[in-house]
């Protein structure tokens, strides 16, 4: 499929990404020409099918973002080695931190003129208050490598902010919730509907969810406003501890309610056990159960995300629409019963 379009081009990573296939459909819907940088292994099927160009390489080739920025006006930054547990740990810095280097150069160097950079929620750590805002200070330990290379990809891209004058805005979603997730969020999702997992985890602790959908419109908006430079947005609406998220699923599917309530420190040495194991046989660790997932999952995030709905336009759509969504596009069993 081709499109015309007078507007400029936009350059996204990431677009074979959860949150990047949505972003790529609402840019190419709203008349965007889109490149998007893939790696050769990458399925880009649904990409092809929107008629976006395809720029091969990845965040660390300077070549193939130079070539594929060329000319473009926005930059979406969203690829990023996003994983609890990783067999080598050390490509959390060679694609989070080295990678954003890569990519920051290469826009500064192509004039890009708006740069829109997903973050994630886990650089603030935990924060002193609870809900938190974009101007608390992140708390002094992160909970994950994942968190602490995505920590330090920032501290690079506010570099060239402040020293070379590149015009970035920064977006933190929360827990993104939607169709197509196959991420640790939406695996545990999966896990519930096919009765994987004896008890909601972390019944006490306290996230923020946000639909997949608000994400896209939150990066656009903030993209096309002059006055978003320099600024950070939380992207987040809906507070709920594990416990009420777990009724939740079982609500919106049908699934049935895992039956037991194991207590924290039963998972958190369920987790540091698996961790151990899985570290000396390569294998990913069952339920996603590892060190890092446990403490990150403990802590939560509870924040106010009013800020970017407020500044840059919008209204945040319901999570439980969003959680619909999203079960509705996985595998049930034959004993969950069918909802809307």
């Amino acid at each position: 499929m081709s499109m015309l379009t007078n507007k400029e081009p936009v350059f996204v990573t990431g677009g074979t990404g959860f949150i990047g296939r949505h972003l790529v459909r609402e840019l190419v819907r709203q008349g965007y020409a889109v490149r998007c940088l893939v790696r050769k292994s990458s399925h880009t099927q649904p990409l092809e099918e929107l008629g976006v160009t395809l720029i091969y390489g990845d965040v660390t080739d300077a070549n193939a973002l130079t070539m594929g920025m060329r000319g473009c006006h926005t930059l979406y930054h969203l690829a990023n080695l996003y994983a609890m547990w990783h067999p080598h740990p050390q490509d959390f810095e060679r694609v989070n931190v080295e990678g954003t280097r890569t990519v920051m150069q290469a826009a500064l160097d192509c004039d890009v003129q708006k740069v829109v950079y997903l973050s994630t929620v886990a650089v603030f750590g935990k924060p002193a208050r609870s809900p938190f805002t974009e101007e608390d200070p992140p708390g002094r330990q992160f909970f994950s490598r994942y968190a602490a290379s995505k920590a330090r990809a920032e501290e690079i891209a506010w570099q060239f902010h402040h020293q070379n004058s590149l015009p970035l805005v920064v977006l933190y979603p929360g827990i993104v919730l939607g169709p197509g997730d196959d991420k640790p969020s939406g695996q545990y999702i999966q896990d519930i509907l096919l009765w994987r997992v004896p008890t909601p985890i972390y019944r006490k602790s306290v996230n923020t969810y946000v639909a997949v959908q608000d994400v896209v419109t939150a990066a656009i908006l903030a993209a096309q406003n002059a006055h978003t430079n320099g600024k950070r947005y939380l992207i987040g609406n809906q507070r709920i501890n594990g416990l009420e998220y777990a009724r939740l699923i079982c609500a919106v599917s049908g699934a049935p309610m895992p039956p037991l309530r194991l207590p924290d420190w039963m998972v958190n040495l369920v987790g540091a056990v698996l961790g151990w194991l899985c570290d000396r046989i390569k294998l990913p660790p069952p339920w996603g159960l590892s060190p890092d997932a446990c403490r990150t999952l403990q802590n939560g995030f509870s924040f106010d995300g009013s800020r970017a709905a407020s500044e840059l336009g919008f209204t945040y759509s319901p999570v439980r629409v969003a959680l619909q969504a999203a079960c509705r596009g996985y595998k049930k069993p034959f004993w969950v019963r069918k909802t809307g």
